[in-house]
């Protein structure tokens, strides 16, 4: 496919890093180029179009981007809001500037959540350690300080037990502003993606079950006919009808049981989607391209069961995950380093009756030195649910 229905061949991508390396993958096939503006200069997305190294606040970077490009996206949302308003008005932006104010600051969007009767964590803004000691009297104990924005991967915030941790708390992330969260009892972590194209045509995918060690995600299965799917679905929809959304969304969730809870969203492709590179027909980065172009969405729905393991810091040696079947590694060609994503590997079964499914995820936990998740995956509903 040479062309699209709103005429965009060049999308510029605000950011460099493995999800825009990602969406360039999955563009290859529809025709589409691509350039990137970061202030790195080894990118990781660099070899997959044109990257214009530019501080993101640089005028330059608003200036080459936008004349270059067809249409803009983003990868991420630690980006100034003002590149984005600067871009969308001049040209089209998906997602927009709303969505973006809205997903980079904690406090917009849990307001956002709870207006529109979704439930969250109880939370209060902090600006001082005197409002974190109001805060911590009206929201109780234990809770979660958390900066309003740019945290993410376990950045910017600091679990709270007792009240003598107040003053260290405070001290650690200030004087930024922040918002106390409580902290909620759940099941179990989930996420819900879907993308949604300018006609207002959504797609939805599987939930995924998530799991998290230090703040970082860890482990993502994909989930067939799961209970809770239908109240995901209707959980995103309110949001990305309100304002307007175009692009792919995920919403990450609280399963308390009787119901699920918005912890946050994120105005993008996601982490807990990777799995849908080889678990789906239409992966999330394929079916974002199609929404921004305003074309038909395709196929989301779950081929076999997939996992998917985050690789932090290293990659394993990729003749032994070679030996596993039907597993894929994706090395970003990033520089290994403590604590961050350098690639993942996505794991489907054979079939929805694998036995060596659950084993292989096992193999696969073990060597990337994920013994502790393995004994929580064998608790889990999904592992009682594939025995």
């Amino acid at each position: 496919m040479s062309a699209n229905k709103i005429g965009a061949k060049r999308i510029g991508i605000i950011g460099a890093g493995q999800l825009a390396q990602m969406l360039a993958q999955a563009g290859e096939t529809l025709g589409i180029e691509f350039a990137f503006v970061a202030p790195e200069k080894d990118a990781c997305a660099a070899p997959y179009g044109k990257l214009f190294v530019y501080p993101y606040l640089d005028p330059k970077a608003e200036e080459a981007l936008g004349s270059w490009s067809d249409l803009i996206t983003y990868e991420f949302e630690s980006i100034p809001v003002s590149l984005v308003e600067a871009l969308e008005a001049k040209m089209a932006v998906h997602p927009s500037s709303n969505a973006l104010t809205l997903a980079s600051d904690r406090l917009n969007e849990k307001t956002m959540f709870n207006q529109q009767g979704i439930e969250t964590a109880q939370f209060t803004t902090v600006d001082s350690l005197s409002d974190l000691e109001a805060a911590a009297e009206k929201v109780g104990l234990p809770a979660i300080l958390k900066t309003r924005r740019d945290g993410y991967d376990g950045k910017g915030q600091v679990v709270i037990r007792e009240e003598n941790q107040l003053a260290a708390a405070w001290e650690t992330l200030s004087p930024v502003a922040c918002i106390l969260e409580s902290m909620v009892s759940f099941k179990r972590e989930v996420s819900i993606i879907a993308s949604r194209n300018l006609d207002g045509e959504i797609a939805f995918y599987p939930l995924a079950e998530n799991y998290h060690r230090e703040g970082i995600l860890r482990l993502s299965l994909s989930l067939q006919n799961d209970p809770k799917q239908q109240e995901a679905e209707q959980i995103i929809r309110k949001v990305m009808e309100q304002i307007g959304y175009v692009g792919t969304m995920a919403v990450e969730l609280f399963d308390l049981g009787d119901k699920l809870a918005a912890n946050e969203l994120s105005p993008r492709v996601h982490n807990s989607g990777h799995w849908s590179m080889d678990g789906t027909i239409a992966s999330q980065f394929k079916n974002h391209l199609l929404a921004i172009t305003n074309q038909p969405l395709q196929d989301t729905s779950v081929q076999n069961a997939t996992a998917m393991i985050n690789l932090i810091g290293s990659i394993p040696d990729k003749k032994l995950v070679a030996a596993i079947p039907n597993a894929v590694l994706y090395d970003y060609g990033k520089k290994p380093k403590p604590g961050r994503k350098v690639g993942h590997i996505n794991l489907t079964a054979d079939g929805n009756n694998d036995e060596n499914f659950i084993p292989n995820v096992i193999k696969l936990l073990n060597m990337v030195g994920q013994q502790e998740l393995v004994g929580e995956l064998l608790k889990s509903n999904f592992y009682n649910h594939k025995k």
